[in-house]
């Protein structure tokens, strides 16, 4: 009995020790921070649509994402751009899960898609966060991710409306991880980037309210 009492004590110990110190050394996680939101800030969307002579951010609604990319130039163009952002999430989490366990996973997703959204030297010419964020997925629920993309790919050919596929996809996320028991913890900081990524969406639903949003076939003037 004493020997099983102190075998409990020590798995609690050794359990208490990795949670607490993922953030250590704190200069590896001010580091890896900063990168994961310079890796955030990378513009996909601007450096594709300026190899054909555009603009992004001054054509369509001038948000340079993948959905404004495909509805000036195309989907073969949008979906690069998709791509290219859900790697950088991808690639900010994987390295945090790598060097930092789960929450550095969080951390450093969060991060890029923070970088994706407010880019430094341009904060207001940022993306909405959806492809990036759908990178981060693929990285800490490889299962889910695929299954969220599709339900974006479904709303969006159904409503013809890409800010109806963000937000279906968004919001169906938390549904996923409650179906899959996901811990307690990640679906707060899951639900801290779903609050992010709305409220980049604001002005898209109050265009959906007023029937006025615009649509994927539609173009607005470039």
């Amino acid at each position: 009995m004493e020997l099983a009492l102190i075998r409990a004590s020590d798995v609690g110990a050794s359990l208490q020790a990795s949670s607490s110190s993922w953030w250590q050394p704190w200069w590896l996680l001010l580091a890896l921070s900063v990168a994961a939101y310079l890796i955030g800030t990378f513009p996909s969307a601007s450096l594709v649509a300026a190899r054909r002579g555009i603009e992004i951010t001054e054509s369509g609604s001038g948000n340079p994402g993948a959905s404004n990319v495909a509805r000036i130039l195309g989907w073969r163009a949008g979906v690069v751009v998709f791509g290219l952002d859900a790697l950088k999430g991808a690639l900010a989490t994987g390295l945090g899960l790598w060097l930092l366990g789960r929450p550095g996973a969080y951390l450093l997703g969060a991060l890029a898609i923070i970088g994706h959204i407010y880019p430094i030297g341009r904060a207001t010419r940022g993306g909405k966060g959806v492809a990036t964020a759908a990178g981060v997925l693929a990285v800490v629920h490889p299962i889910l991710g695929p299954i969220v993309v599709g339900l974006w790919w479904v709303a969006t050919r159904l409503t013809r409306t890409a800010a109806v596929g963000s937000i279906v996809a968004v919001l169906s996320v938390p549904v996923g991880m409650v179906i899959l028991g996901i811990d307690n913890w990640e679906m707060l900081a899951t639900l801290g980037i779903i609050a992010l990524i709305l409220s980049r969406h604001r002005s898209n639903i109050a265009r959906l309210l007023r029937r006025e949003e615009h649509r994927m076939d539609q173009r607005v003037g470039v």
